[in-house]
């Protein structure tokens, strides 16, 4: 894309912008990395702060292809009303406004002319020539009615003169909006670049009556960035809950987990060394790594346990645990990976975006292989050593009692649906005996 932008700066002033397709739609200004927008009551003072800010974006470095939604370029005819001398002349308003929308506008049916030689009728448009639509001369030439009888000619009336207007308005929450839109060059991160307009716009000194808000890319970063933090946390919980229940132990959950603080450092690293930066894709495929990265760790520890659980020392259960387990483990992290390269290689509209996950999720898998393969049999040696302290089995007693006197109390009311029939069952037998001892003493 810089090879592209060198060689469309010969074509200046022409604005050009060159950006990658979005795979996600972001509504109003999705397409631009940059949506950054200024709110006011005058559209002409919005239109000097844009520019202002986008001659300002130039120098701040890592912002490209500014440019800006409101263009004062469209030329037209502004006509002011003479209303004191309309008034003496008998002249109304609407009279001079319906005279300028025929001559100038058009009238798509002034009348219908009927052609007799082949029975069909024309609608008969009335509007003056291109050329002199635009002209000053022939406009104040024309004549209005007067309610004094009688027609008066414009130039006594109206004084016309050439101005520029926008081509269009932007509204947001009824305020006039005006958008500066970029794109962010390589090896810069697009919170960076919203902090230093910002930063920008505070230069400005901005009237108390304009304002700023931040639309597309950039807000949806901004407002996803708590839900991932959650996300990320309810994840780390849910997979406790999960290895909770299938080890049966609250330890070695602890020691499988540790394995995920362990890639992040890897998969900023891997995105730091591809020159990718860390945004909405990155970070999902952080939470996807979270996913894949815990599996080498269940591995290890579940042959551990097995092996233990024959009669096995610690120590040669760890030993022989890891040995046993590196192939599969080599084998599906390798498998992962090869799943993960068509992403990473792959072009095509929003290529960027995917490549951006794959390479989070080959990196950090891939560099953090040989940490998690060396520190999840040190984490449960020392975690099974404090498992065996006598502080822990304190807190394991205590535990215990309170399970036991939570089991307790549900007790009575799990019971009493199954004493019920039972005792019901009883007193019928009693019932049919006694009933059948007074029929064989009769």
């Amino acid at each position: 894309m810089l090879e592209v932008r060198r060689r469309l700066q010969k074509y200046a002033p022409m604005r050009v912008g060159v950006r990658n397709a979005p795979s996600f739609n972001f509504g109003a200004g999705g397409r631009f990395d940059i949506d950054f927008n200024l709110r006011g009551p005058d559209i002409v003072a919005l239109a000097a702060y844009a520019d202002d800010l986008m001659k300002r974006s130039q120098s701040l470095g890592g912002i490209v292809d500014a440019d800006t939604s409101l263009k004062l370029n469209k030329p037209e005819l502004r006509v002011e009303i003479d209303r004191a001398r309309a008034a003496d002349l008998g002249v109304d308003s609407t009279d001079i406004a319906t005279a300028l929308r025929l001559m100038v506008g058009g009238e798509e049916r002034a009348s219908r002319y009927r052609d007799e030689s082949i029975n069909e009728d024309y609608d008969v448009q009335l509007r003056l020539d291109e050329k002199d639509r635009s002209d000053v001369a022939t406009i104040q030439r024309l004549y209005v009615p007067s309610s004094k009888g009688g027609l008066v000619r414009l130039d006594n009336l109206v004084n016309i003169k050439r101005d520029t207007s926008p081509s269009r308005i932007d509204r947001l929450n009824r305020e006039r909006l005006v958008s500066m839109r970029a794109s962010v060059a390589p090896g810069f991160a697009l919170a960076d670049r919203i902090e230093a307009l910002r930063s920008e716009v505070k230069k400005m000194n901005l009237p108390a009556a304009y304002s700023t808000t931040v639309s597309g890319r950039a807000r949806e970063l901004e407002r996803t960035f708590t839900e991932f933090i959650w996300a990320f946390i309810l994840s780390i919980v849910f997979m406790y809950m999960i290895l909770a229940s299938q080890f049966e132990s609250t330890i070695h959950p602890v020691t499988i987990l540790l394995s995920l603080p362990l890639s992040i450092p890897f998969a900023l690293l891997s995105l730091w060394i591809t020159g990718d930066t860390l945004n909405l894709y990155s970070a999902l495929g952080i939470l996807v790594l979270f996913g894949v990265v815990k599996k080498n760790s269940i591995l290890q520890i579940d042959h551990m346990n097995s092996l233990r659980s024959r009669g096995m020392e610690r120590y040669e259960a760890i030993m022989q645990g890891n040995r046993d387990r590196l192939r599969p483990i080599l084998m599906t992290t390798l498998a992962l990976i090869a799943g993960m390269l068509p992403l990473a290689l792959g072009t095509g509209p929003g290529a960027e975006e995917r490549r951006s996950i794959a390479v989070v999720v080959i990196g950090g898998q891939m560099l953090s292989l040989l940490l998690t393969l060396i520190a999840t049999p040190v984490v449960y040696s020392l975690l099974d050593d404090l498992s065996h302290t006598a502080r822990w089995r304190k807190l394991a007693r205590l535990s215990a009692g309170f399970r036991e006197r939570v089991s307790r109390k549900r007790r009575p009311s799990a019971d009493a649906p199954i004493e019920a029939p039972v005792e019901t069952r009883g007193v019928t037998e009693d019932g049919r005996e006694h009933a059948s001892l007074v029929a064989g003493g009769e």
